[in-house]
């Protein structure tokens, strides 16, 4: 049985939750344990409305801020964009400058520079000025990692799942 705390906490985050004499809680007003058959057979879904209040508790003390959270989904958001995905590639090969950036990625002088721009706002790119030039890299090696784990990641995937996107 959880103790006290941690059933207030749960209430608190989930309303209209109980706590059955197993230990467990269940949302009220949910599924049960027979459904239809088109509800058994739903793949990849919980048959009944089950929470296992041990593992939310330890997920949600792992879980960084909203603030954090929502720095994240920027920069997933401005990498989302497949022409930003390669450029943010290339400059993790090498340091480019905004013409070269511009050659990469068949955009116009113009066109890359407002992305890089975009990329340069997210935190994601830094640049720096030799005479007149530009010179774009990647902000640091956690950016590196995401896009080349990314990169990985696709390659790896099956046909079907890249198909299904």
């Amino acid at each position: 049985m959880p103790d006290e705390s941690s059933m207030e906490e749960y209430s608190k985050n989930y309303p209209g939750a109980a706590l059955p004499e197993s230990g467990r809680f269940e949302a009220s007003g949910g599924g049960s344990a027979s459904g239809s058959a088109s509800d058994l057979t739903r793949e990849g879904t919980c048959e009944v409305d089950l929470v296992h209040p041990e593992a939310v508790g330890r997920v949600c003390e792992a879980l960084p801020d909203m603030e954090t959270m929502q720095d994240v989904a920027a920069i997933f958001q401005v990498l989302s964009d497949p022409t930003r995905a390669r450029i943010v590639y290339a400059l993790s090969v090498e340091e480019l400058c905004v013409c070269d950036v511009a050659a990469v990625a068949g955009l116009s002088v113009s066109a890359a520079s407002h992305q890089l721009k975009r990329l340069r706002d997210r935190g994601v790119v830094s640049f720096r000025k030799e005479g007149r030039i530009a010179f774009y890299r990647l902000a640091d090696a956690h950016v590196r990692r995401l896009v080349e784990d990314g990169v990985r990641r696709a390659r790896q995937a099956e046909p079907s799942a890249v198909a299904g996107r």
